[in-house]
């Protein structure tokens, strides 16, 4: 499995240490191959948060190269307030037709699927 963030080839974040951090932050609701509740297989082809809102609130946060800590929260607190309803009601029909076709395939990855808002 290759790690979205880093590029390698191995298991994403899951060294002894940050495991063991998980563990002691969030005991029994830690998600994780090696916690009490298994991480879904592809669910980052699911997840509205990987897929779509992650890499668009990056986008705008750093539009403007923030180059103080205030700045770069300001920009935050910004963007995450100028999200809309009509926004998230496009990323929920998006998710909804995302598990239409997983059912449909019987769990297979979706390559062809275009990511679009």
């Amino acid at each position: 499995m290759m790690c979205r963030s880093c590029g390698s080839n191995k298991t994403c974040h899951t060294a002894r240490a940050t495991i063991d951090l998980l563990k002691d932050t969030f005991g029994d609701r830690l998600i994780s191959r090696f916690g009490p509740v298994n991480w879904p297989p592809r669910s980052c082809d699911l997840t509205p948060l990987d897929y779509f809102l992650w890499g668009y609130v990056k986008s705008l946060v750093y539009a403007d190269n923030p180059q103080t800590l205030d700045h770069l929260e300001n920009n935050i607190r910004r963007v995450i307030a100028d999200i809309r309803p009509q926004m998230l009601e496009k990323v929920i029909e998006s998710l909804t037709s995302r598990l239409d076709y997983i059912r449909a395939s019987c769990g297979s990855s979706m390559p062809e699927i275009i990511f679009k808002m």
